[in-house]
């Protein structure tokens, strides 16, 4: 019986870009899974149907990303759907998109560093969400001005950080010139209480004058030193060898003179 069945526990959330699976243990023996979606307006939306798995996909039951929802994960028997008994069933935490769901990381598109001035270029995450023509909606579409994007930079091997903030895709700062720099990009919602800062994108650096010693400085430090102890040990040795072969030489003379002598 429906009674019997256990109930799924540790519910959780996971939610990037709008993408969003719902998770919980454990793995069912003998009953199968349901997923109910309840929104504060909206229908009740069922995924998963009679599922053996512990995740499920419900992106598509949250596309009004302001409402705030339930999950209903019901133990259930397939030869029992159609009973009008109600089965046991777990309830999630609640959960809003707009204000729960991860930003994710920036992709750099184009950088450059002329003269005094740092160029980088990105473009918005995507999400599974898409327009009336077919084209995915960015992050941008969706939080309008409630998004904005942070630039970190700093000197190449200096931990002194620098940022500045744009609601565009582009980021020109002043730069001292003639030196590397490295940056990153990340999205930011100042509204939010939890979950304001987004993923970073990836740190990439600049190589403005980047020459064969910048590359491989610890190597061609290494040669170097390496070959200034060969020098100073050479420089102690030979004087001394060379003293020894005289000392050598001269007493292998001496002794040949005395030799001849005696004859």
């Amino acid at each position: 019986g429906y009674e019997e069945l256990p109930k799924a526990v540790n519910i959780t959330w996971s939610s990037i870009n709008f993408k969003t699976i719902l998770q919980w243990q454990p793995k069912p023996s003998g009953y199968f899974y349901t997923v109910e979606i309840h929104g504060q307006t909206s229908d009740v939306k069922r995924k998963c149907i009679l599922t053996s798995e512990t995740e499920c996909d419900v992106t598509d039951a949250l596309r009004n990303v302001k409402q705030t929802y339930t999950a209903h994960i019901l133990s259930v028997m397939p030869a029992e759907m159609d009973n009008f008994e109600e089965p046991p069933f777990a309830v999630s935490e609640k959960f809003t998109p707009y204000s729960q769901t991860v930003i994710g990381k920036p992709e750099i598109k184009h950088y450059s560093q002329e003269g005094s001035k740092l160029n980088v270029v990105f473009k918005d995450p995507l999400t599974p969400y898409i327009f009336p023509n077919g084209s995915f909606q960015s992050i941008q579409d969706i939080y309008q001005d409630d998004l904005e994007y942070k630039l970190y930079y700093w000197k190449d091997q200096s931990s002194g950080k620098k940022d500045v903030t744009t609601k565009n895709h582009k980021f020109e700062v002043s730069v001292d010139s003639g030196k590397n720099y490295c940056f990153y990009v990340q999205g930011i919602i100042p509204s939010r209480r939890e979950n304001r800062n987004g993923q970073e994108s990836t740190v990439l650096c600049t190589g403005v004058g980047r020459n064969i010693l910048d590359e491989y400085a610890t190597e061609v430090f290494i040669i170097i030193a390496v070959i200034a102890v060969a020098v100073i040990t050479l420089a102690i040795v030979l004087p001394v060898v060379l003293c020894k072969r005289k000392k050598a030489k001269k007493a292998r003379t001496v002794r040949e003179k005395e030799l001849l002598n005696g004859v």
